[in-house]
């Protein structure tokens, strides 16, 4: 009778399982399709906060690229920066758009070090005088705990390939090789920061590298070295896409269509997080190199 019930019950739940996941895939169909507008505009983009991914930025500039009734882009830039690659990802994308339709920066309170970065390219780049910005340079932070350990009585082994895979841990003394073997990669990567502001500003490099020292610039600043074009609120900027796509009067702001919610995906991230936990995200080095306004 027992192993009845169980059985029962088991199948019962295998029911309701499969029952949730078909609903799942359903909904991932239905909620957030892309509708494509058939009113003539200029299109807005948000970045907003650290860039620590570029997957939703790019996703909407390559819908606004599809849109034939999207004349131009202003691209709202309010961040401090984030990671380099995510950086270097939505610049390239800026830069195609560019090549295509034009693209107007319009810069809030703040847009330094990656948020600098990912507006470069830009067809013309508007901020406020109060607006920070510049911060052309690179961070990698790193912190020591070996004392610490050493006081709690707490001792860490570490099996490595190498004499610099562990460069930078916290839990060991942080060398003069270590030093110079990163200082070499942030140096590398300082470089190609300066080399891809002077392409998208169409500047000298040796102009961007004189204030390429991490400085925070106000925008009327950043004007008088022409890392910005022009001063003027989203509004302006907005009026101003509108003249450089050729509409007549106020353009139609459009905005992009939400991110499509693809609920089987985030069923099966969730799977992944619950079977490798915490021990396997420590397993991979947490450095990251950041353009970032300190």
């Amino acid at each position: 009778m027992l192993k009845k019930t169980v059985i029962i019950a088991a199948v019962a739940t295998l029911s309701v399982l499969l029952l949730f996941i078909f609903c799942v895939i359903i909904a991932s169909k239905i909620v957030g399709s892309d509708v494509a507008t058939s009113k003539e505009g200029v299109g807005l983009i948000e970045v907003k906060g650290m860039i620590l991914d570029s997957k939703e930025t790019i996703r909407q500039l390559k819908y606004f690229l599809k849109q034939d009734s999207v004349k131009a882009v202003v691209l709202r830039v309010d961040s401090p920066g984030g990671i380099v690659a995510p950086s270097q990802e939505i610049y390239a994308e800026v830069k195609k758009f560019a090549a295509k339709k034009k693209i107007i920066v319009s810069m809030g309170s703040l847009a330094a070090s990656g948020g600098y970065y990912i507006s470069a390219p830009a067809t013309t780049i508007y901020a406020n005088p109060g607006t920070i910005t510049a911060s052309i340079g690179v961070i990698l932070k790193l912190s020591n705990i070996e004392s610490l350990m050493d006081k709690i009585g707490i001792k860490s082994h570490t099996l490595k390939t190498g004499k610099y895979k562990d460069s930078g841990s916290p839990l060991r003394e942080f060398t003069a090789a270590d030093r110079a073997m990163l200082q070499a990669v942030i140096d590398n990567t300082h470089e190609q920061f300066i080399k891809a502001v002077a392409e998208g500003r169409k500047l000298p490099v040796e102009d961007v590298r004189k204030i390429a020292d991490g400085r925070i610039l106000s925008g009327e600043q950043a004007m008088g070295h022409k890392l910005v074009d022009r001063l003027g609120t989203l509004q302006d900027a907005i009026e101003e896409a509108g003249r450089l796509a050729g509409i007549s009067g106020d353009p139609e702001l459009l905005l992009p269509p939400k991110k499509k919610i693809d609920y089987l995906d985030l069923l099966v991230e969730g799977a992944e997080g619950a079977f490798h936990g915490p021990l396997g995200r420590a397993a991979v080095g947490g450095m990251k190199m950041m353009y970032e306004a300190e």
